[in-house]
């Protein structure tokens, strides 16, 4: 397992990162930003609009508080502790991407393409015109995910690579959906995979308590 701080990276979750931010960068310089925009808003199904619909959820607010309150409900994690972990991972990524949002207020991909014959879009979805970069809901999204996976007791690791999925298919729904062009969700990830685990990490003895407290309290099995 990958160590920082004594703190374990989920080798589940994080070696498909690195993946995707190498090869998600390559792309991005091979092709550019529209290539890669059409290549995923292009190719679209009935089926695949409700999908990408409420997969996009899991990037809002009100999805991922509620799913961290209930979180709660594990007896491990019903404590001050948690609480103020959960809050820093999740809010201080938010704060970077809204920072940048503010600082680079770019347009989204309707300011561009809202009249080109080829765009599809939701005829319900929200009409976005400003503050396309970084996408809040790929930095929420993998904030979650991945503070998530850094909580999996050890034989629940694997779930890593299904939490990396359902962050990266957030992602992909934001542009599916018209919302951001790719740098964007890019972007987004990486703030949101590495400062929440830089804040789990400069968190340590708060976090390592939330994830040591099951091994801790585990009966003994010494022949007694």
């Amino acid at each position: 397992m990958l160590k920082r701080n004594n703190i374990s990276l989920n080798p589940y979750f994080y070696l498909p990162l690195i993946v995707w931010m190498v090869a998600g960068g390559t792309l991005y310089q091979m092709y550019g930003k529209e290539f890669m925009f059409r290549a995923i808003n292009g190719h679209y199904t009935d089926l695949m609009d409700t999908i990408m619909y409420y997969t996009t959820w899991m990037g809002e607010a009100y999805v991922i508080i509620p799913a961290l309150l209930l979180l709660m409900l594990i007896p491990r994690l019903r404590r001050w502790e948690y609480f103020a972990v959960a809050a820093v991972v999740n809010i201080v990524p938010m704060l970077v991407q809204q920072g940048m949002k503010s600082y680079f207020q770019h347009p989204r991909p309707l300011n561009l393409y809202s009249t080109a014959p080829w765009l599809h879009r939701l005829p319900h979805w929200p009409e976005l015109y400003a503050r396309s970069f970084p996408s809040g809901h790929s930095e929420g999204a993998f904030s979650f995910f991945c503070f998530i996976t850094m909580l999996l007791l050890p034989r629940y690791r694997p779930l890593g690579l299904l939490f990396f999925a359902l962050a990266l298919g957030v992602c992909y729904s934001r542009v599916y959906l018209a919302a951001h062009f790719f740098e964007d969700v890019y972007a987004g990830s990486i703030i949101g995979a590495v400062v929440s685990t830089l804040c789990c990490i400069l968190m340590g003895p708060l976090f390592k308590r939330l994830i040591n407290d099951e091994r801790s309290t585990a009966p003994s099995h010494n022949g007694r």
